[in-house]
């Protein structure tokens, strides 16, 4: 099987060694060539042919930003993981390169001992996303089973209207996340009759950031969630970075709680963690939104979900950045629907609506 090819473009002459043995100790990738800056790099993938590029944020000449809207015009489709600080300015500038066609981010070592612990934490974060990015090149096309609806039968079933009415979304997403959530809050009306709850996988301020470009790209009000919120219809909250988010009842209102507990599925915040704290909540009242990511986080969530009666619909394989999350649920039998991206916030209006409707 040949290895997967990998140009690492960086300014800096120690993080392109780092990472160039970081990668070279994976048998399974090949890093086929470094670029100090954007423009170098743009002249070298025709004689190289990557698979896969690695890119800083911040470079002269030609930085990141400026190299991505010239690549996505010749290479459309070659996936590109960002290198930024955990910084306000590097999470701002990661978020801009994911709009402008990045496929993933990492987050440059900081406060590390050592290069070996450098390296250690770049073979951890790094190498499953440069696998997960190129085998989406070739992966087979995902067959639903029969009795999963698609997105070819978009009535409603008899099975999704049988209860009093959803008093919650919650949603759990990874890579591709944020240009996926983008598309799916702009179409979210005003009037949206219950509240939002979210997990990205995201590290602190990083979350923060985009909840205000969600806002500034909804009729929603989106904000990073703090502990004692209260959650309402026509808002949206988005788990903080490094904190699990959970919801409990106080009387008639429920209330965001959030934890540092242990790191489920290698994530914190994690999908499981906030799912299964809204179907002991919500009971059958709560549908589950899975969308484009890597791993199985909220495979168990949505177990629970089912268990209590709820909701599960899935992002699509084709219309997902990877497809693992929503298709390590989908394989298991665990969905409702599988939906492309741009029919998701459609059905998530439709089934509120539906219950909302006959619990009146």
């Amino acid at each position: 099987m040949p290895k997967i090819r990998v140009m690492v473009v960086d300014d800096a002459v120690v993080v392109r060694k780092i990472v160039t043995d970081a990668l070279a100790s994976d048998p399974e990738i090949e890093v086929v060539g470094t670029a100090a800056n954007g423009k170098i790099a743009l002249a070298k993938i025709p004689q190289i042919a990557p698979d896969l590029l690695t890119m800083d944020v911040e470079m002269p000449e030609m930085d990141g930003l400026a190299t991505l809207r010239e690549l996505r015009k010749l290479y459309p489709k070659l996936p590109v993981i960002m290198f930024s600080t955990l910084t306000e300015r590097g999470a701002s500038a990661t978020l801009d390169a994911l709009a402008l066609g990045a496929d993933d981010y990492v987050t440059k070592p900081s406060n590390v001992g050592s290069v070996m612990a450098a390296q250690e934490r770049i073979k951890a974060e790094l190498i499953p996303k440069i696998k997960a990015l190129v085998a989406r090149k070739t992966v087979v096309p995902y067959m639903p089973a029969p009795t999963l609806t698609t997105a070819r039968a978009i009535a409603p079933l008899p099975a999704l209207l049988r209860t009093g009415g959803i008093e919650a979304v919650v949603i759990g997403v990874s890579t591709g996340g944020p240009n996926a959530l983008a598309t799916l809050f702009a179409e979210f009306p005003r009037e949206l009759s219950v509240p939002v709850l979210l997990v990205q996988h995201m590290p602190p301020v990083f979350t923060r950031l985009l909840a205000d470009r969600l806002t500034a790209g909804s009729k929603l009000k989106v904000k990073e969630a703090k502990a004692g919120d209260v959650i309402a219809a026509g808002g949206a909250w988005v788990a903080p970075g490094d904190f699990h988010m959970t919801v409990t009842r106080s009387g008639t209102q429920t209330i965001v709680q959030l934890n540092q507990g242990t790191p489920e599925n290698s994530c914190r915040p994690a999908v499981d963690v906030l799912f299964k704290s809204a179907a002991k909540v919500f009971g059958r009242n709560v549908l589950a939104v899975v969308m484009t990511g890597m791993g199985q986080d909220g495979l168990n969530g949505c177990r629970h979900v089912k268990e209590a009666g709820g909701l599960v619909v899935v992002q699509d394989e084709a219309s997902s950045v990877v497809w693992g999350m929503p298709g390590a649920v989908a394989r298991a039998k665990l969905a409702d629907k599988v939906l492309p991206l741009h029919q998701l916030a459609k059905e998530i209006v439709r089934v509120v609506g539906c219950r909302v409707a006959r619990a009146a």
